[in-house]
């Protein structure tokens, strides 16, 4: 009888941890529809977690209307303390499994489209045959996303200043220069500058760049700095467009080198001016704050710090 009892309250509170963690996806992915594709569940399932829930608390957590669904204040409440009781819980859970000799599991990391794109897939294709049984998926994308909604274990941000205060753990990946590149085939054109002045007289590429002339520092090894007011001729969003537009002749352009290093490597891109640089920026690896990292997320930071340490 005891042996059924405690496995009738063991299913129980499976059950009802499944069922908040349902609603709190409803409430941070914004309907029952992404709530079920996050979850892989049916509409029909959540909805039922759902109404299994308010019955058990007695209380209405979302109200339902034909176009929309949003939590109610009691939700909103609810909400915020069982996230919070659902991130110790996790917490709780991997500590737990830490010990393991071999790490396994899901592993979410998001990283901006430049680094998705230029220097992630090699490093997870090497990481993935050092720990097969660690499953990644990747979200690249340059809008930050908030780590505990989207159930992210790590992002790769890059700065060139040190990161704001934030309820989040970040540790030092890389240190990187933003320097100078074009394709050999446009230096052929046009020449190589040998001097920071002569870049008035080339075509310059940039990311993101403010309309009117952009002011371009430039530091030598000695610490020497060169200002060149430049009119670029061409303006991307991101990086990795930027490599792509310079191997194919666009000009000359500011790039990380962490990123750009493939393509030099492959010829398609070759430094100018290389004893200068634009400016110096260090990746991170940033984690949720509070009890140590899993082992799946300790060993891909790690192999990521080891990989991009030359």
């Amino acid at each position: 009888m005891v042996d059924e009892m405690e496995t009738s309250g063991s299913a129980a509170l499976g059950g009802a941890l499944e069922d908040i963690r349902a609603f709190c996806a409803v409430v941070e992915f914004g309907s029952i529809s992404a709530a079920a594709r996050e979850l892989d569940e049916t509409k029909g399932g959540v909805s039922r977690r759902i109404s299994r829930l308010e019955g058990r608390l007695g209380a209405a957590l979302l109200a339902r209307t034909p176009r929309a669904v949003t939590a109610t204040e009691e939700g909103l409440l609810f909400h915020a303390k069982a996230r919070e009781a659902l991130r110790l819980l996790g917490d709780a859970t991997e500590s737990a499994r830490a010990s393991r000799s071999v790490p396994e599991g899901n592993l979410r990391v998001t990283a901006p489209i430049d680094m998705g794109i230029d220097l992630l897939p090699a490093l997870v294709v090497a990481f993935q045959e050092r720990h097969p049984q660690i499953r990644i998926e990747l979200l690249i994308t340059d809008t930050p996303l908030d780590l505990a909604a989207n159930r992210i274990d790590l992002a790769l941000r890059a700065s060139a200043d040190d990161l704001p205060d934030m309820n989040y753990r970040a540790s030092g990946i890389a240190d990187f220069c933003m320097r100078l590149y074009a394709a050999p085939g446009y230096l052929e054109r046009h020449g190589t500058p040998a001097d920071p002045s002569d870049l008035q007289h080339h075509a310059l590429a940039i990311r993101r760049g403010l309309e009117g002339p952009t002011p371009l520092v430039l530091t030598d090894r000695r610490g020497k700095r060169s200002e060149i007011n430049a009119q670029p001729r061409l303006r991307t969003t991101d990086y990795a467009s930027l490599a792509r537009l310079l191997a194919a002749g666009g000009g000359i352009g500011v790039l990380p080198d962490l990123i750009v290093q493939p393509l030099v490597d492959e010829h398609k891109l070759v430094p100018v001016l290389p004893d200068h640089s634009v400016a110096t920026a260090r990746l991170y690896a940033i984690t949720l704050s509070g009890l140590e990292a899993p082992a799946r997320v300790r060993v891909f930071r790690e192999f990521l710090r080891e990989a991009l340490s030359g």
